[in-house]
């Protein structure tokens, strides 16, 4: 079963999701399975008030954050997970069947002592799912295995139906007993989100300065520097270490990082 510490690092993450009675859906759906942080990033305000679906989830809804983007959402997590239903998407990260993933993440909500992490699980729009962009700052993904009596693959499930999907696999799988440590387990003291991002903005920085972005502009997109970080598997010890190297860099070319006050 899942300690109140574990569902308390689980956060849910809805991306440009409109409807307020989807958010309420998906509230209600963390209210049912123990699940208290819910984190909600759009362009604009969201009257979260509206949503009536959230029956007994009131908690859930007035806790609730509105982040200016996911990057913020995410900052404190050491692993992000986003859904997809795939669909024709190219997809650039590993994806796994929601199965495989819940023991992963349960991993990582079950490291030992402090090195415990937060995670979160990514939602996106109910129209469009998660852009590349927005999975971009995902470790990996995770898709819910649909059918149609057909026997084709069903592409779309409703955002409170998904939620409470994924949310109940998890629990299930600290009820029963999963092995919480899976072979293909992350590094044992992994950076943060913020960590992560700090090195991607740091190293387009340097590329930038560098003139890289001007010949190799196919290269430079933000999502693809975001993904490439990743690959790199730095941990929360090594994290330091990259970010001070880079800033090294561009002090050496006369220029001061960007998260630091001019003069």
């Amino acid at each position: 079963m899942l300690s109140e510490a574990e569902l308390d690092r689980v956060c849910v993450v809805l991306v440009r999701a409109r409807n307020p009675s989807n958010i309420g859906a998906v509230a209600r759906a963390m209210h049912d399975f123990g699940f208290g942080r819910l984190r909600v990033v759009n362009d604009y305000p969201v009257p979260l008030e509206e949503a009536r679906s959230a029956v007994d989830a009131s908690a859930v809804m007035a806790a609730a954050l509105s982040c200016a983007s996911v990057a913020d959402a995410v900052a404190d997590c050491t692993l992000v997970v986003g859904t997809t239903a795939v669909g024709e998407r190219h997809l650039h990260h590993q994806l796994l069947p929601l199965a495989q993933a819940a023991p992963r993440l349960l991993a990582e909500l079950r490291r030992p002592g402090h090195r415990a992490g937060r995670v979160a699980l990514l939602f996106g729009s109910e129209k469009t799912g998660l852009s590349n962009d927005e999975l971009s700052h995902c470790n990996w993904l995770l898709t819910i295995p649909m059918r149609t009596p057909a026997g084709a693959r069903h592409v779309s499930m409703n955002l409170g139906q998904a939620a409470a999907v994924c949310l109940c696999e998890l629990v299930r799988n600290g009820e029963s007993g999963a092995e919480s440590n899976p072979p293909d387990a992350p590094a044992a003291n992994p950076a943060t989100a913020a960590q992560l991002e700090s090195i991607a903005a740091l190293l387009t920085e340097v590329m930038q300065a560098t003139e890289y972005t001007r010949r190799h502009a196919h290269n430079a997109a933000p999502a693809h520097i975001r993904r490439l970080v990743r690959r790199i598997g730095a941990d929360a010890i090594d994290a330091p270490v990259w970010i001070g190297i880079l800033k090294q860099i561009l002090w050496k070319l006369g220029l001061k990082p960007q998260d630091e006050p001019r003069t």
